[in-house]
């Protein structure tokens, strides 16, 4: 069956159905051709791998992705939507469904289960992720899934602005330096919020995101990790109170170790790099665990 693209199309597959898209799960259905074929071509698919796609929808990319792939094991929490989704998937015999919440599963074994597969081999990921668990959706593949090679996936726009600040900006945050601990971003395009139906209230983008293939070294993560949320919850504070608290340090003594490695004391969270994050978590005694 030719999947449903237009927004005739849509209309007409989910009238047949009686099927309605349902707020709670983020269902908005891509309307524009070019932009699908554009999200499949930055993909950059290799025929002898697996993908795996979080939210097939109604299978418009579903089919584009097994077309480029040697097959796709397609995720949705919508249960509804299985009778037509097998009436569109229908013929693809490299396509697999599995409907479960994508937070509460293990990807990599569902993905060796869905394709009997003797090992877990390098894979992608391809979603238009739900915009109200988009953050989760992040995490959960960059920290559970370490055959992951790249993610391309379609969010909320404010949220790609995120992931994308740099330091200074208002956008700037402890988003930003999570996703960049883990993993190397790239803005692929915007998508504009007429391009889906039911139509959101805001604008979307793809982004690109892969993991790093070598993790920045911390001496201690958790460390590391509550120093970043705890600047950003003070991120109207200067750097030199937010250690002096963080540490419970003398803040002459702090003051001094911030000017010896190049980390001008009164200068907000936002300001700081990755690395400048790094090299405070890796020095300043702490007793954080």
């Amino acid at each position: 069956m030719i999947p449903a693209v237009s927004l005739t199309e849509i209309r007409d597959l989910m009238r047949r159905y009686d099927f309605f898209p349902r707020k709670k799960w983020g269902q908005n259905f891509l309307i524009d051709g070019n932009i699908l074929n554009k999200i499949v071509s930055s993909c950059n698919l290799n025929r002898d791998k697996y993908i795996i796609e979080i939210g097939p929808g109604l299978g418009a990319l579903t089919i584009k992705l097994a077309d480029n792939s040697r097959g796709v094991l397609a995720i949705d929490i919508d249960r509804d939507l299985q009778v037509m989704l097998q009436e569109v998937l229908a013929g693809y015999n490299n396509i697999q469904l599995l409907f479960a919440n994508i937070l509460d599963i293990n990807l990599e074994e569902e993905l060796v289960k869905a394709f009997t597969l003797p090992t877990i081999q390098p894979y992608q990921v391809c979603a238009n992720i739900p915009y109200n668990i988009t953050t989760p959706i992040i995490f959960h593949l960059l920290q559970k899934c370490p055959h992951l090679e790249s993610a391309t996936l379609m969010m909320q726009k404010e949220v790609a602005d995120r992931i994308m600040a740099n330091p200074g900006g208002k956008d700037y945050g402890l988003l930003t330096l999570t996703t960049s601990y883990y993993a190397h971003s790239e803005l692929l395009m915007n998508v504009s919020r007429n391009c889906f139906y039911p139509r959101p209230k805001v604008d979307s983008a793809v982004l690109r995101i892969t993991p790093r293939q070598e993790r920045i070294k911390v001496n201690n993560e958790i460390v590391f990790k509550n120093l970043l949320r705890s600047s950003f919850q003070k991120r109207r504070k200067t750097i030199l109170n937010i250690c002096t608290d963080f540490s419970g340090q003398d803040k002459n003594q702090i003051r001094g170790w911030l000017e010896q490695w190049g980390i001008p004391p009164m200068s907000r969270p936002e300001n700081l790099s990755l690395d400048d994050f790094v090299l405070l978590a890796n020095n300043l005694p702490t007793q954080e665990a």
